[in-house]
């Protein structure tokens, strides 16, 4: 597990390209037969990761030492999606069935987890999001077709898309996670958008479904300190609490959030006018 440091609040502002890609983005995700985890210790705690089941071997969520604990959810829950072909996630002895774009929530407790690909032709591509939690709630299966769909925006202002709600306080419960994905209609291009900050809890985005040659310009920071990167497939960015994100796409793309924090309503935002923007 590699630890994140990010940027503070202030020193994010003269970083130059690079630095500012090494302190939030993500860009080392999904290694075929690995499992790949972040340790955002600045960021709420958060660990982001993946796991790629290759062939017929299973993968194990390892403990790393950094946790100090004796297995991965001894404090912590877990979200998971799968980005991939077909498979499993097994919990403690229980084999939770993952098609495409399904989801699981793992509870506080939980003491083996293991990942699974149907097919070696096309393997499951499991996608990690874990806050801390200090209380046990079930471990469930979400399927795509019972998440909360609500649909936002309009073509005028290019933002037309839909929002799929797995993990949140109307659905699938939990401590404090909340998690999805938004699926941007066709011939929209901006995310998110007028932006947002909420101070009460950090987000990450999962950008994915996104052609090789695109690109989706994330904008993050202050509202009146804005700073961009290009993001490919398959690449995270992590949001502290006071920076917005957002982002408009080269092409088509899909992106999961999730957030961890003080509550769990989706709504709890503060919202920036564009024209403040800068």
């Amino acid at each position: 597990m590699k630890t994140q440091h990010v940027a503070d609040i202030v020193r994010y502002r003269s970083l130059d390209t690079e630095a500012l890609r090494e302190a939030f983005l993500l860009d080392d995700l999904f290694e075929p037969g690995q499992v790949v985890l972040h340790y955002a210790v600045d960021v709420d705690r958060a660990v982001i990761g993946t796991a790629v089941p290759a062939g017929n071997q299973p993968l194990s969520l390892p403990t790393p030492d950094g946790l100090r604990a004796e297995f991965f959810c001894q404090r912590r829950e877990l979200g998971i999606i799968n980005l991939g072909g077909e498979g499993a996630v097994e919990i403690d002895g229980e084999t939770l069935a993952m098609e495409t774009r399904d989801m699981a929530y793992v509870g506080r407790g939980s003491r083996q987890i293991d990942f699974h690909s149907a097919s070696a032709d096309s393997p499951a591509r499991f996608y990690l999001l874990s806050y801390p939690a200090h209380t046990a709630v079930p471990s469930v299966r979400i399927r795509q077709s019972d998440a909360n769909r609500v649909e936002l925006g309009s073509n005028d202002t290019a933002n037309k898309r839909i929002i799929r709600q797995y993990i949140h306080e109307d659905g699938a419960p939990s401590c404090q996670l909340v998690m999805g994905f938004t699926e941007l209609e066709t011939g929209s291009v901006w995310n998110t958008m007028p932006p947002h900050t909420h101070a009460r809890r950090s987000e990450v985005y999962l950008y994915f479904d996104i052609e090789p040659e695109q690109r989706v310009l994330h904008l993050m920071g202050e509202p009146k300190h804005t700073r961009a990167l290009w993001v490919g497939e398959g690449q995270a960015v992590i949001s502290p609490a006071w920076s917005i994100h957002c982002g408009a796409g080269t092409g088509r793309y899909c992106f999961v959030w999730g957030m961890g924090g003080e509550n769990q309503r989706f709504t709890d935002m503060d919202g920036v006018v564009v024209g403040a923007l800068r």
